[in-house]
């Protein structure tokens, strides 16, 4: 089935998100959105009439959705899902981007909270709601499998923080030792929670 194209809208909040999370928000302008995006500059005024904060709230939480929804790709593509199944392959498509294309982009969520959570209280709480929907369906995903529901939303907490910590460091260090050594010391604590208790 083919992908539908994305409208003008929609391409200015997804460019938004890229810019995000490789410049910060301070540096992305509404003019760089718009030649990212391949749009009208006119067009941001018409589409955003809250202007850029506005535009800025919705590439968080279009940032937010994808990392959501992911979390079921993930899943699927795995032989036997496993909670340190899962955050394996959470890291690797950092470290894969990482190996590939240099260490130019984080997180957009993460830059967004750095750069806006004193100062735009709307962006601290489109961040937040990114966050709560990431971490969601990442306990949701633990839940499946056969994680208890009181430990789930903890360590998907854990797993999404972690995650990001690693992520600036490395940034920080050009270098994705950090990445590694998370997916591979979290993973026996996680699968470590799966109740093995027969069911029925």
């Amino acid at each position: 089935m083919a992908v539908p194209e994305r409208g003008p809208r929609e391409r200015m909040v997804f460019s938004a998100a890229q810019l995000i999370r490789r410049d910060g928000v301070a540096a992305t302008g509404m003019r760089e959105v718009a030649a990212h995006a391949g749009a009208p500059r006119g067009s941001l005024q018409h589409y955003f009439p809250g202007g850029k904060e506005q535009l800025v709230n919705e590439a968080v939480g279009w940032a937010g959705r994808y990392a959501g929804n992911r979390v079921a790709r993930f899943v699927a593509a795995l032989p036997e899902p496993t909670p340190g199944g899962l955050f394996a392959e959470m890291v690797r498509q950092w470290t894969d981007e990482y190996r590939s294309g240099g260490f130019a982009g984080g997180c957009p969520v993460a830059a967004a909270t750095v750069d806006c959570a004193e100062s735009t209280a709307s962006t601290r709480e489109a961040a937040s709601g990114a966050f709560t929907a990431w971490t969601s369906a990442v306990s949701r995903a633990l839940v499946d499998m056969r994680v208890p529901r009181e430990r789930a939303d903890p360590l998907a907490t854990l797993m999404v923080s972690s995650l990001e910590g690693a992520i600036l460091m490395a940034r920080a260090e050009r270098d994705i030792r950090a990445l590694t050594a998370v997916s591979r010391e979290l993973a026996p604590l996680l699968d470590a929670a799966v109740d093995r208790t027969p069911a029925g």
